[in-house]
């Protein structure tokens, strides 16, 4: 399946796009912030020290309330968590704005500024629990994640773009304004979504499904955590929660604490590889972060296909192998254009990893536990990362650059390999997933005999149901063909207009049809179509219009897939067009 594709999917769930699209521009505002406090910081006590203190202080609320705020999100509705962080970041946001109009004191801001952080704290564990709810199905998460690392890096790409346009042009009380504002705009979107209750975290031990309307047997459960026990189900034994949930997690962690030490020495040591070792200045280590952000966006454009795949675990070893060829490429680089290139597919293998990661997270902690979960890596991950940022500097300047960067490439690799076989039983993919009942529906058909399992797959995703009440038109005769169809349920009638002693052929050749020639012409019934049988096909494979009407019998369920989707399942074996022709060839109604 390809990217556009995956994200094609992806638009057409409207409550996740609009989180998606709303948390953006919160992204945006927020690079206004922290680029405003930084300047206004600086400005004011011209001492580098005191600018780094702050940056210091913006973190350590997240290693003190991280794991609270999961807690929190596994006990109150996630979505009236992240509005009520975000309707009081935006007000911290307009006093900041006030504070700086008055000239104020700076003390004071940074005050707000750390109060601002510790509400932001909260936001981490609620989204990363709340963001599976809004899927429509297992197969969705992994485009969800990337689509979310996407748009952060592309954020991150433009935002200090924006914000230093915004800056010179407003000043910076304009760039709080703006950031509340933005604030506003997501509270906006958060307001109009479903709520998100986590379900009860007595209900997460066992893995027997619970019965509809069970209390806590939610949609969600199904789909991404471990279902409720029915009534009177005995708690799982430890050994099998250690195997379903605690090794695949601590695979994940190894992962995640050996990521975030090494992107913490990054953060620093792009400064020295710029400057020192490849002698540039401040515009190389410029280049350097811009090269960090387009390998960012560009891995999770990639990952959004590669997440598709049954299994993660190739995903998540090969994206620790392109990070680990990266770090390595970048210390020995020999030239400022080679150490863009090598951050780039560094970054870019490092967010195929974080996107596969999440991913896997998702699938495995139950929905009762994930705020929790994600509280206790985001603590860990903070401390990983600032012990990165204080530990490589020193044993590059020790050892040299090249040979750290080269370590923190098989360091990379080896946990990459670890953690992944740890968490392969929850790499794949439950069977039984909306993917894998198209999959084996396709595979089923006579017609798909031959194809290859991973077209069938690909398109398998592309999918789209519809429920049809009875009576409703599907396709009609003389429109433009669009959409290849599978009957799941119901009956379909299929029927062509006759009279005026035109002929059929003609009738078709005038597209539409006149309603008032349709309204006069007799009917003629073709044929009854039921489950498991296709139509809408030869329009498309001749680019011709519609030659019959199919309607709906019954209320019934079809499976639709676009023309330009269906054309490539068809070149993807190639028996595939002769064996439709064959179908439609001496039968009734040949050629709709």
């Amino acid at each position: 399946m390809t990217v556009l594709r995956a994200y094609r999917e992806l638009l057409r769930n409207g409550p996740l796009t609009r989180l998606l699209v709303g948390e953006f521009v919160s992204s945006i505002g927020d690079w206004l912030y922290l680029m405003a406090i930084l300047i206004l910081v600086y400005q004011v006590t011209e001492d580098p020290v005191i600018l780094g203190l702050v940056g210091a202080a913006r973190v350590i609320p997240y290693v003190f309330l991280s794991v609270p705020a999961g807690i929190v999100a596994d006990r109150f509705d996630r979505r009236l968590i992240l509005l009520s962080t975000d309707v009081a970041r935006g007000i911290l946001m307009l006093v900041i704005a006030a504070v700086v109009f008055v000239d104020g004191s700076i003390w004071l801001v940074i005050a707000l500024t750390i109060v601002a952080t510790c509400f932001s704290s909260f936001f981490g564990p609620a989204i990363g629990a709340y963001l599976p709810t809004l899927v429509e199905d297992e197969e969705q998460l992994g485009p969800a994640n990337s689509a979310w690392s996407a748009l952060d890096y592309l954020a991150f790409m433009v935002g200090p773009a924006v914000a230093g346009i915004l800056i010179a042009a407003g000043g910076l009380v304009i760039a709080f304004l703006l950031n509340a504002a933005s604030f506003a705009v997501i509270a906006v979107v958060l307001w109009r979504l479903p709520r998100s209750v986590a379900n009860p975290v007595t209900a997460v031990a066992a893995g027997a499904s619970a019965p509809e309307g069970a209390p806590g047997a939610t949609a969600d459960a199904v789909s991404v955590g471990a279902p409720a026990p029915g009534p009177g189900a005995a708690p799982a034994p430890a050994s099998v929660m250690e195997s379903r949930i605690l090794v695949p997690l601590l695979g994940l962690a190894v992962i995640d604490v050996i990521g975030n030490v090494v992107g913490g020495g990054l953060s620093v040591l792009t400064v020295i590889i710029a400057t020192t070792d490849l002698g540039g200045g401040e515009e190389a280590t410029g280049f350097l972060n811009a090269g960090l952000g387009l390998g960012g966006f560009i891995g999770a454009l990639v990952a959004g296909a590669l997440v598709l795949r049954p299994s993660l675990v190739p995903v998540l070893v090969g994206g620790s192998v392109v990070y680990a060829i990266g770090l390595a490429a970048l210390g020995f680089a020999p030239a400022l254009g080679a150490a863009i290139a090598a951050i780039t597919v560094a970054a870019a293998g490092s967010i195929v990893i974080e996107v596969s990661s999440m991913t896997i997270f998702q699938r495995v902690v139950p929905d009762g536990v994930r705020g929790r979960a994600l509280g206790v890596l985001g603590t860990v991950s903070t401390i990983a990362f600032a012990a990165g940022s204080l530990l490589l500097p020193v044993l590059a300047d020790a050892v040299g650059t090249a040979p750290v960067m080269a370590a923190a490439g098989v360091a990379v690799a080896v946990a990459g390999l670890a953690g992944a076989l740890m968490a392969a039983s929850a790499a794949r993919r439950k069977a039984g997933s909306t993917a894998d009942v198209r999959v084996n529906r396709l595979a089923g058909l006579p017609l798909f005999a031959g194809v290859p399992a991973a077209a069938l797959e690909a398109v398998a995703v592309r999918l789209q149901p519809l429920r049809v009440g009875a009576g409703v038109v599907v396709i009609r005769e003389g429109d433009v063909a669009d959409r290849f169809y599978l009957i799941d349920e119901g009956s379909f009638a299929v029927t062509r207009l006759l009279g005026f002693g035109v002929e059929p052929a003609a009738v078709v050749g005038a597209v539409p049809i006149p309603p008032a020639l349709e309204a006069a012409a007799a009917v003629e019934q073709l044929r009854t179509m039921g489950p498991g049988e296709v139509f809408g096909e030869i329009g498309l494979l001749h680019g011709i219009p519609r030659t019959a009407t199919v309607t709906a019998a019954t209320d019934g369920a079809l499976l639709a897939l676009d023309g330009a989707d269906f054309l490539e399942l068809v070149n993807a074996g190639p028996l595939v067009r002769p064996r439709l022709l064959d179908l439609r060839r001496g039968a009734p109604g040949a050629g709709y």
